[in-house]
Parts: C-alpha cells; sequence; structure tokens
C-alpha cells in the first residue's frame, strides 16, 4: 500500500491517472500529450511507478503498449482508509471509469482491463472461475448458479436472488478455452431490455507466490457504464473467498 501512495503523491503521475480515467487504452505517444513539458523518458518512468504500484496494467499489440488504470488498488484503498470513515462505497465513484474506446483498434485490444494477485494454489483459482457451483460461494450478486465451463460452448446462468425476482442475471458461453490458463466467453447481462452481447477474457499466470489473474473485456457499449464496476467487485469476492474461505459479498444492492 505505501507503493500506491507513493505513486499517488507525485502531480505528473495523477494527471497520467486522469488521462486514463478519461480515455482508457492509452499508447505512450499517446499519453506524452499529458505532460507535454516533460521528455518521453521522464513519461516512461512516471508510467513505470504507476506500473510497479500496479496503479495500471498494459498490454502489447504488436508494436505498441497500452495502458489501462486499475482500480482494484484502489478501491483497497478506498474500502481500508476511506469507507470506515463515510459508511459509504465511495470506492464505486474509483472503479466507474471507463467510457466508450472508438477507435480503429477496438477489436485488438480491450476496452477495459484489470488484474489482482491472489494467494492462492493455480487449481483453486481455476476450480472457482470455472464451476458455477463454486462462483455462488463469491459472487457479489447471485448464490444460484447454473452450469460450468469446461470446453468450448459450454454456459453458465447466474440468477438475480429471489427477493430481485430470480431471473437471469448474467449468461456466460465459452468460445475458447486453454485449460489452466485462459478462458474466452460471450458476456450477455439480464438486467437490460435490450442487451449488449460483449466478450470478457480471464489471463491466469502463476506468481513466486500465488496467483495473478488479468480480466479483459471487449466490444463495451455505452449502455454497458457499470459493468467494469460489477468486475471489481467479483474480483473482490472471488479473491477473500480464495484466501480466507469465508464468503464476502460486495453487493451493488447495497450501495448507497
Amino acid at each position: 500500500m505505501d507503493a500506491i501512495f507513493k505513486a499517488l503523491g507525485d502531480p505528473a503521475r495523477r494527471a497520467l491517472l486522469d488521462a486514463l480515467r478519461q480515455k482508457d487504452g492509452q499508447s505512450l505517444s499517446d499519453l506524452e500529450a499529458t505532460l507535454t513539458e516533460m521528455s518521453r523518458f521522464g513519461v516512461m518512468k512516471h508510467l513505470k511507478v504507476l506500473e510497479d504500484a500496479h496503479l495500471i496494467v498494459t498490454r502489447k499489440d504488436g508494436r505498441f503498449k497500452y495502458h489501462y488504470l486499475n482500480p482494484l488498488p484502489l478501491q483497497e484503498v478506498a474500502d481500508r482508509w476511506i469507507e470506515p470513515l463515510v459508511q459509504r462505497p465511495t470506492a464505486r465513484a474509483v472503479t466507474r471509469l471507463k467510457r466508450k474506446l472508438e477507435s480503429e483498434t477496438k477489436m485488438t485490444k480491450p476496452d477495459f482491463m484489470m488484474q489482482t494477485f491472489i494467494d492462492c494454489t493455480h487449481d483453486a483459482l481455476w476450480d472457482a472461475l470455472t464451476r458455477g457451483e463454486l462462483m455462488g460461494q463469491y459472487h457479489f450478486g447471485c448464490e444460484k448458479v447454473e452450469g460450468d465451463h469446461e470446453k468450448p460452448g459450454d454456459e453458465i446462468d447466474m440468477y438475480f436472488p429471489p427477493e430481485m425476482g430470480g431471473g437471469v442475471m448474467l449468461s456466460n458461453r465459452v468460445i475458447s478455452i486453454d485449460p489452466k490458463s485462459r478462458i474466452e466467453m460471450s458476456f450477455v447481462p439480464g438486467w437490460s431490455d435490450d442487451p449488449n452481447e460483449s466478450r470478457c477474457v480471464y489471463l491466469l499466470e502463476p506468481e513466486a507466490r500465488g496467483m495473478k489473474l488479468t480480466i479483459e473485456h471487449y466490444d463495451l457499449a455505452p449502455s454497458d457504464d457499470g459493468v467494469q464496476e460489477g468486475w471489481a467487485r467479483f474480483a473482490a469476492g472471488l479473491k477473500s473467498w480464495l484466501e480466507t474461505g469465508s464468503t464476502v459479498r460486495f453487493s451493488m444492492a447495497n450501495a448507497g
């Protein structure tokens, strides 16, 4: 957490985060325009500090490297230092940072990306992401989950709780799967009368201790505002459950 506060203490780095809040997925050349009086090398140094603090995550696409704001560390800061003081989900304002990208590279890079690090085994994380019965143990919005993700074509349906009608909240269908490393799925929300079908990807990477999970989301529409916050709550519940064995639902229904 010290690295986060150190990274946020510099106005140039805060300006870079503001730039990514306005438009996620920017290249180094794009971000240089934010700090016009600084050299390219200077901008790179600030980006490295932000990356080391996990406040941004990057993705390479050919010759280009794109930078994304990672809301999870900011949510953890808010949960620990802000929420107990104001007694409301202030992380909600932090994680609602994504806006629709309109560029020619839309299909080659994600519209939204986040990473988290979980102190668990590779098998435990894989099972939690692919077995519906386990997903219901930690998902922020539902306890009833039907189906599994084991091969292309497999579907999982997540249901609203009975007090919210009990209908399908979200459906995922496996598009492609690399066992223990990658799952690509369709993402069809059930909370909209005119749902936009998009795509999401889980990437699993072993660390010296625990696992790194990267979540990418493609083809988001303007009407999908709020999906990013849902991912933050999903990842927080998953991490808590795998590390402690206890169910903690960071429910959006309780947000003020």
